[in-house]
């Protein structure tokens, strides 16, 4: 079986194949483990996560962070922070993010309307106001933070987001368009063909 580079976004999430060799959990120090106990999402440690190990110090940040960020309790919904870090991974190209996100922002709306509509009809996609609103403004921070605007914002207070949501969006577009260059750089999306 030959391993294809992903080129085109999709619900389907790819195998991430590292380019930086993962710890190896059997030969991991005693840092790298304390580390690793907090997971990004909480469930196995991924390749990702083990590349990450390399560096402790960051990592004991990182998924905290990350978990907050996505996970924490109020503010935007979960799904919603999902099309924020959808907006950022599509501008940014990440194959693998891209996926992951979508494929959350599916399961969490229980709909595959926006992502099929984002995927079919790129980003001009016709979305319902708040959704619009939420991508248009995570691929706007994506593309070029200084161009989001005052504007901007109002324009999402004006799809009814209120200030703690707004903040949750610019935190899980800013965190996507960190970690997509990290997933750019340490590994490739793959799938297996014939």
């Amino acid at each position: 079986m030959k391993d294809e580079v992903i080129r085109r976004f999709t619900r389907t999430v790819p195998e991430w194949r590292p380019r930086v060799v993962p710890v190896k959990l059997a030969e991991a120090t005693q840092d790298q483990l304390d580390a690793l106990q907090v997971t990004p999402s909480n469930t196995k440690v991924s390749d990702y996560v083990l590349v990450l190990a390399h560096d402790v110090e960051t990592l004991k940040v990182r998924s905290p962070l990350f978990n907050a960020i996505m996970y924490g309790q109020g503010g935007l919904s979960r799904a919603e922070r999902e099309l924020g870090a959808l907006a950022a991974s599509v501008v940014n190209h990440c194959i693998y993010c891209a996926a992951v996100h979508a494929d959350r922002h599916a399961q969490l709306s229980k709909d595959t309307a926006v992502t099929d509509k984002l995927f079919t009809m790129g980003e001009k996609a016709d979305l319902e106001p708040r959704d619009r609103a939420i991508l248009d403004f995570g691929m706007k921070l994506a593309r070029t933070p200084q161009q989001a605007t005052a504007t901007d914002v109002a324009a999402l207070r004006e799809a009814g987001l209120d200030e703690g949501e707004i903040l949750d969006l610019v935190l899980s577009s800013a965190l996507f368009g960190w970690a997509n260059r990290l997933m750019h750089i340490l590994g490739d999306p793959v799938r297996k063909t014939g």
